[in-house]
């Protein structure tokens, strides 16, 4: 029965207090100051990138356009001068023009090392040299390869080409050679990358980058009234804890086994807070939710409207339809079964399984006001699960012999992180690479409907107080306000994606703006925000929360139905209902 108590109407100056409140948190208020940073370096990103096109870049594409459309009409699979247009297209990034190198060197990580730390930090020219020599012979073997795995596609496209493709198994000989001829391409661009080491020095670039990150967010810690002084001086061992996270993610074995940046920094800062503790004058830089909101909201503008109609009604169904029924299961399981005493740990574990991993769980736990060990917890399962996955679900695919667009599909709709998702998919296909990017991709997009979801649900059912109703300016308080910029971000980009049309767009939005602005900060924040959480948190205050296994039993036994149900409505949507889509991945 719905509950009939009211309160008395709030006065005018209560509605105009709140207006004016609501006026100064523009500039006041954390969550639109990660608005605002974004924005900020999303619109200095279009500024260089729309200003520094490709040569030629509109002819080039209208001229590959032609071949690829003529070579379409004319045979029934894509022929040898139809990739060699879509290479020509494929090649005209924005990221390969100079000032996009320019970025990259000064938004750098530490590079990738075997036995040495130093050499991710340093390279020589004449270590460099030394580099691209040994693995010279492996890079002109791949590129014989290549040569004679193009000969053999020839052949067998001129022989489909004599019948007028009439004759359907030399169609399929040569679409096979053509697959082959494609494989051993790939093999020899990653060899050829490999014997074309440049040398660098992040040494120097790595504290240009901390001195402007670290100015770019004292602006808004300014504004917030908080000490911004103390604000820069912590934000000098939190940057380096994070580059340090980065230097031992980026070691050949960690990378093998997929344990990230985001491992790292969690464990670096726990076992400092939990041995010698975080110093007193580190404590103002740990801002974690400032660092992690404003790469969200760069997170969104990476979430286009194309690309999630590309794969059509089925990649929906997998992302926007199981999504839902396992966060609501998994939290409903959690309350009724294991019972657990936390209802905001419950949903964020909920919403950190089942939609899009740490992304969702910052959400949802600013929405349902968790608090910071819940949202720790939360994203150290996530952590410890996706590196799993990441692993075990290519193996299982590959053992059971499943359809790779099946299984990239599968892998999309359950493992958490986005980058986990397509170091996945690359370990199968590059049609699985590009279903499981795009599904995690598709379902990103939940992570502002799962907040404002929660934050009515926690409104109206949890945190309701008796006697009173739950007004619109409740919910939109609790409201985490950098979910709108998210979204803004998106639709944004989305606008300006088709605006420019899906080639030129390619080139400047996803390979420019994107890849080679935007996405080099968003990592940056990430991982200032793990390396934050680490340092504030005390192994103490999270132990009373695994209290029972509560919270492990809850991450497997929401994962495993994720698992199962994901599988069968992706084979469902993929292989019964729209066949024809998936013939065309």
């Amino acid at each position: 029965m719905a509950d009939s108590r009211t309160v008395a109407p709030p006065n005018d100056d209560v509605v105009i207090d709140k207006a004016t409140s609501s006026w100064s948190d523009l500039w006041k208020k954390e969550d639109y100051w990660a608005i605002w940073i974004a924005f900020g370096l999303l619109a200095l990103g279009c500024l260089i990138f729309l200003n520094n096109k490709p040569e030629g870049l509109n002819e080039k594409i209208a001229q590959a356009n032609a071949v690829m459309e003529a070579e379409a009409a004319r045979a029934p699979f894509k022929t040898l001068e139809y990739y060699a247009a879509q290479d020509i297209k494929g090649g005209l990034k924005g990221t390969n023009e100079p000032i996009a190198k320019t970025i990259s060197k000064y938004t750098a990580k530490p590079k990738g090392w075997s036995s040495n730390p130093l050499d991710g930090l340093f390279l020589s020219q004449e270590a460099a040299d030394a580099k691209s020599a040994k693995a010279k012979p492996a890079y002109e073997q791949a590129k014989a390869a290549t040569v004679a795995a193009k000969a053999d596609a020839q052949m067998a496209q001129q022989a489909a080409v004599a019948t007028n493709f009439q004759d359907e198994s030399l169609n399929q000989d040569a679409k096979e050679k053509i697959s082959a001829w494609r494989k051993a391409k790939a093999k020899e661009s990653s060899a050829k990358s490999k014997a074309s080491v440049k040398s660098y020095n992040v040494l120097y670039t790595l504290p240009l980058l901390m001195v402007f990150i670290g100015l770019v967010f004292t602006l808004g810690i300014k504004f917030m009234g908080k000490d911004a002084a103390g604000f820069l001086k912590g934000f000098v061992f939190v940057f380096a804890i994070a580059a340090l996270s980065y230097l031992l993610a980026n070691q050949s074995t960690m990378k093998q086994y997929g344990v990230e940046y985001a491992v790292w920094a969690i464990a670096i800062g726990m076992l400092i807070s939990n041995t010698v503790g975080t110093p007193n004058w580190v404590k103002p830089a740990l801002e974690t939710e400032f660092y992690i909101k404003a790469g969200l909201v760069l997170l969104g503008a990476g979430v286009l409207f194309n690309k999630i109609v590309a794969i059509g009604i089925p990649g929906l169904f997998v992302a926007w339809v199981v999504t839902p029924i396992v966060l609501i299961g998994t939290y409903i399981f959690g309350q009724k079964v294991l019972k657990m005493p936390s209802k905001t740990l419950n949903m964020v574990i909920s919403a950190d399984m089942s939609v899009c991993g740490t992304s969702a769980a910052i959400a949802t736990a600013a929405a349902c006001r968790a608090k910071k060990e819940e949202l720790t917890l939360s994203i150290g399962l996530s952590l410890v699960f996706t590196a799993i996955m990441m692993v075990a679900l290519p193996a299982v695919i590959k053992a059971t012999g499943m359809p790779f667009i099946l299984g990239g599909a599968w892998m999309g709709g359950t493992i958490d992180a986005t980058g986990a998702v397509a170091a996945a998919g690359a370990f199968l296909s590059q049609e699985a690479l590009y279903v499981a990017a795009t599904i995690k991709m598709i379902q990103n997009v939940l992570i502002g409907v799962t907040a404002f979801g929660v934050a009515v649900y926690w409104c109206y059912k949890v945190d309701c107080v008796p006697g009173q109703k739950v007004s619109a300016w409740e919910i939109w308080h609790r409201f985490p306000k950098f979910v709108l910029g998210f979204l803004a971000a998106s639709v944004t980009f989305s606008t300006i994606y088709g605006s420019l049309g899906t080639d030129t767009a390619f080139s400047i939005i996803d390979h420019g703006v994107l890849r080679g602005f935007s996405s080099h900060f968003q990592g940056w924040f990430f991982c200032l925000a793990f390396v934050s959480i680490g340092l504030a948190t005390n192994f103490r205050e999270l132990s009373h929360y695994f209290k029972g296994g509560k919270p492990v039993i809850l991450y497997v036994c929401g994962q495993s139905f994720n698992l199962v149900l994901t599988l069968i409505m992706a084979y469902v949507m993929f292989y019964v209902v729209f066949p024809d889509i998936t013939a065309k991945i």
